[in-house]
């Protein structure tokens, strides 16, 4: 059956500034696509991936320029070909997800085989202008156990010492965005496993981390900007441990599935 394809911009501003490696999100801009057939409506939505330079205006130039095949009747298997990894085609993805949901009247949780479980989340801390000022925000989410913290290269042992006083209770994870340089994060690994750091993500920049192969880290390295989808697979799994997975990056629900299953 053909589709009906709606989509939009929408922004929702943040309750805060919110500060890492190189950039300062105060909205979220992004792009809402609905699915229709008959009576049976899937939606899905996209921020884009801002460091391959993508905005909401041009995710939806990418969805527009498919709105004829789209329209015609795609499968999420035909997306995957229709539209690259990123924002656009996670909206689709995601709306087609939904509308078998809608259509079926079965879970997303059964169509996909996940068995839901309570997980644990963490609250991010971005970074603050003072070791003491991103304290007294990690002070502030007492009561959340797993915080994570936004560091680039200026003072983050000193940000991690004032984090860990005023949160000694709290598992701690560190994301750098991509701000730190090999020799820089060769010398904070050991005040960091002092001070009981649990994982790093992506502490260096993307496409420049084939010295990660040789570290030996004595905390776990994530990665994240560094591995987008199933093609940058092979060289993640010998420069990291883990691999954080987003929808907007893998390009969809789909992709997320088939990159977590690898």
């Amino acid at each position: 059956m053909a589709l009906r394809l709606s989509v939009h911009m929408t922004s929702w501003p943040m309750v805060a500034p919110f500060r890492i490696t190189g950039k300062v999100f105060e909205r979220g801009e992004m792009l809402v696509v609905a699915l229709s057939e008959g009576e049976h409506v899937g939606r899905g939505e996209a921020l884009g991936v801002y460091y391959l330079g993508e905005t909401a205006e041009s995710l939806l130039d990418q969805v527009e320029a498919a709105r004829a095949d789209i329209e015609r009747g795609v499968s999420r298997e035909d997306v995957q070909a229709m539209l690259p990894p990123g924002g656009a085609r996670n909206a689709v993805d995601c709306a087609l997800w939904d509308l078998e949901t809608a259509r079926t009247g079965a879970s997303v949780w059964s169509l996909t085989g996940i068995r839901p479980k309570p997980l644990r989340t963490a609250y991010t801390i971005g970074i603050g202008e003072t070791p003491e000022k991103m304290a007294a925000q990690a002070a502030r989410a007492k009561q959340y156990p797993l915080l994570k913290i936004k560091l680039d290269g200026e003072t983050p042992v000193e940000r991690m010492q004032a984090i860990r006083a005023a949160r000694p209770d709290a598992a701690l994870i560190i994301d750098a965005n991509q701000g730190f340089t090999l020799p820089q994060l060769e010398s904070l690994l050991e005040p960091f496993a002092a001070l009981g750091v649990a994982m790093i993500e992506q502490p260096l920049p993307r496409g420049g981390d084939a010295g990660l192969a040789r570290l030996r880290s004595p905390i776990p390295i994530c990665a994240d900007e560094s591995c987008l989808h199933r093609g940058e697979l092979p060289d993640a799994l010998e420069r990291y441990d883990m691999i954080n997975i987003k929808l907007d990056k893998t390009g969809g629900l789909t992709e997320a599935l088939a990159l977590a299953a690898a």
